[in-house]
């Protein structure tokens, strides 16, 4: 694998888009807390990039099984440069709305690249039994770029300016163009056939993930982690305010990014294909009994457990997800169903994100995890019955 000049590319080339993306992330929040006063609008403006991901979604799925994947990088690439020289204006005249389109471009550029990325590693990796290793190694760099890019970006900003931080941003984004020129992928060329073009279709992939119960079942599965994650930071806020203990932040982040280390490690030693069923059931079960347990977040190493609990199932979970739907989903509509995926993960974090507000606001912490939680108990056992129902069917037939 080590000797796989792809799959080193793929791996800096996350590194680097991480520190990027980060780097950004840290200096939209400092402009938005100089020059947006409203919490609302704050959110209405990380909302507008969202939205736009969402909507391109399908189309972006259609290209991505139509072109050649390395074009689709490259252009995603020219999105992201381009969408920093919005916020250099912005910069420069204060602007919210070129903000706001720098957050809809760079968006757009990323519900291109994730899902692409995501159907190149099975073209890359020269056998199949590797794609756990690449995918729990691929996930452990994008966990260390966010924890150095957020690092590098505070320090950015306590010794530069903001407009250093996005001058960062783009150097990362112009590196990773440049990188990508020297991925080989081995793939049929498709642009020229009228017939492809005429016949890809996004809903396409709908009647595939119903065919396929284990992807099914892992999509479904995929809402339990996304309950925590959704409201991550406001929990991490309101545990601290719970507890009068403002370093308890900073412990939180590092014990669930060590342990989201540790769980990608893992897996890759402990599971199976013929197990990934059972692991998928019992890292949901832990993180539901994480999210219940924070009933209890006044408790200071109470938290402290949940959050590490939670870094291993998810750092466990991810990469083996990632395994089951590269296998499983035929390659023809790899682009289709990861763009399908990432526009799910999205809206679902944006709905659990907004509930988390109102549910924090209404009902408090100790409260919100007891019914998410539960949820997250319904979801898994819908999915247990309906796996049930499916073989007892195939036994009837």
């Amino acid at each position: 694998m080590w000797k796989n000049k792809n799959v080193i590319l793929i791996f800096i080339g996350e590194f680097i888009v991480g520190v990027g993306l980060w780097l950004g992330i840290i200096g939209n929040l400092e402009f938005m807390q100089k020059h947006v006063p409203s919490d609302f609008v704050k959110s209405l403006i990380l909302f507008s990039g969202l939205f736009a991901s969402v909507i391109v979604s399908p189309i972006a799925g259609k290209w991505i099984d139509t072109y050649m994947k390395k074009h689709i990088l490259l252009y995603a690439g020219i999105g992201r440069i381009c969408s920093v020289i919005f916020m250099l204006f912005a910069l420069k005249y204060e602007s919210i709305f070129l903000m706001v389109c720098f957050m809809v471009l760079i968006q757009v550029a990323a519900s291109f690249y994730f899902p692409t990325l995501q159907a190149i590693i099975p073209l890359v990796v020269a056998n199949e039994k590797q794609l756990m290793t690449v995918n729990g190694i691929h996930m452990n760099i994008s966990a260390l770029s966010r924890i150095f890019g957020t690092a590098f970006g505070g320090a950015l900003l306590m010794i530069t300016s903001l407009q250093m931080l996005y001058v960062g941003s783009m150097i990362a984004y112009i590196l990773l163009f440049l990188l990508t020129f020297f991925i080989d992928i081995k793939e049929e060329k498709r642009e020229t056939t009228n017939y492809v073009k005429e016949k890809q279709r996004f809903t396409d992939i709908f009647p595939i993930i119903k065919s396929l119960p284990i992807v099914y079942m892992a999509v479904i599965l995929t809402i339990v982690p996304q309950l925590f994650i959704g409201g991550f930071n406001l929990m991490v806020i309101n545990i601290s305010e719970l507890q009068h203990d403002s370093s308890i932040k900073g412990w939180l982040y590092t014990i669930e990014g060590i342990g989201f280390l540790f769980g990608a490690f893992f897996i890759k030693y402990a599971a199976r294909e013929q197990t990934y069923v059972k692991w998928m059931y019992a890292l949901t079960c832990f993180i539901a009994f994480a999210q219940l347990s924070l009933h209890f977040a006044h408790i200071k190493w109470v938290s402290l457990v949940s959050f590490g609990l939670f870094g291993i199932c998810v750092g466990c979970f991810f990469p083996m997800i990632a395994t089951i739907f590269q296998t499983t989903v035929p390659k023809l509509y790899h682009g289709r169903f990861f763009s399908f995926k990432n526009m799910f993960d999205r809206v679902t974090f944006q709905t659990v994100l907004l509930a988390s507000g109102l549910l924090l606001d209404t009902v408090g912490l100790e409260y919100m995890v007891v019914l998410f939680g539960m949820l997250s108990l319904l979801l898994i056992m819908y999915t247990l019955f309906r796996k049930k129902g499916n073989v007892l069917k195939g036994e009837g037939a």
